[in-house]
């Protein structure tokens, strides 16, 4: 990996943000669909969680390090973080974007995901599974509801998920208590759910153990492929912006926390090892 100062003056990479390190799951997917192109994933893992976190708290955050993913040249931006695109997607696009530079573009996970679900359900009758600051945002609810009228979406915020699977603690019988305690909640409050929304980046990594405690024949969607095609048709839908995206093959990981913490838990979701570099977004303003 070629170090990120080497690379700024001549490339023009996809910027891939996240809270912490959920969104290494959407970046997999993407990179399997779009190999291509050039990529730096900025985690803010020194400030994580962000599910927990006030609306303003996430926005000032989000938009720091959406604001130096433009700053590295990135003209595009993907928020894999579904607290992110929740509480901080539509304030950054129409408020920031003008200010800073009309040209960028800033999407989220949430709507990719809404578009796809019409064809997954039959009952039109789903559940999210989500952390409490997305479950709270109403954020799934509300665009479901602007094309879908007849689909009723049932929320269960998860609050323990993410922190089992960033400290490893996923596999154990433990996790699964909380697991199955989290589903039965869900249906419970709508036996009628025939699909269910994984509406977390670090949940792919128990979905097995997610399908294990549902009932046979309910459909549970993952957000990295939908998100990866979603990308896929936009880059084809605005030349404009894909034009400007440099195509090397090139990944660059960038964290706010400690590079060794960073790579030790990246491991988790890649099952790869990878080199990251430390950024301190204070003393890169």
């Amino acid at each position: 990996m070629e170090k990120i100062d080497n690379i700024l003056d001549k490339s023009c990479p996809i910027g891939i943000f996240d809270s912490g390190y959920g969104g290494l799951t959407i970046l997999e997917k993407i990179r399997e669909q779009l190999p291509e192109y050039d990529y730096i994933y900025l985690g803010d893992n020194a400030r994580t969680p962000y599910g927990t976190r006030s609306f303003d708290v996430v926005y000032k955050f989000t938009l720091e390090c959406v604001t130096q993913l433009f700053e590295m040249g990135c003209q595009l931006v993907i928020l894999a973080c579904n607290t992110a695109s929740a509480k901080a997607l539509r304030s950054i696009q129409q408020n920031d974007l003008p200010r800073i530079d009309p040209s960028r573009r800033v999407l989220g996970v949430i709507r990719p995901t809404v578009e796809l679900i019409e064809n997954q359900t039959h009952t039109r009758h789903i559940g999210l599974l989500a952390t409490p600051g997305t479950v709270q945002s109403g954020s799934y609810p509300l665009e479901i509801a602007k094309l879908y009228k007849d689909i009723t979406v049932t929320s269960e915020a998860c609050p323990l998920w993410v922190a089992l699977i960033e400290n490893n603690e996923h596999r154990n019988q433990g996790a699964d208590y909380f697991i199955r305690k989290n589903i039965d909640n869900l249906l419970k409050n709508d036996p009628l759910i025939d699909t269910v929304i994984l509406g977390c980046t670090h949940y792919p990594l128990i979905q097995d153990r997610i399908e294990a405690f549902l009932p046979k024949g309910i459909n549970v969607i993952s957000q990295g492929k939908l998100v990866a095609y979603s990308l896929a048709d936009y880059l084809k839908r605005h030349p404009e912006i894909e034009s400007k995206c440099s195509k090397n093959g090139r990944i660059n990981y960038l964290t706010t926390e400690s590079v060794e913490k960073f790579t030790v838990s990246a491991s988790v979701f890649l099952k790869s090892e990878i080199q990251a570099e430390h950024i301190d977004l204070d003393e890169n303003k």
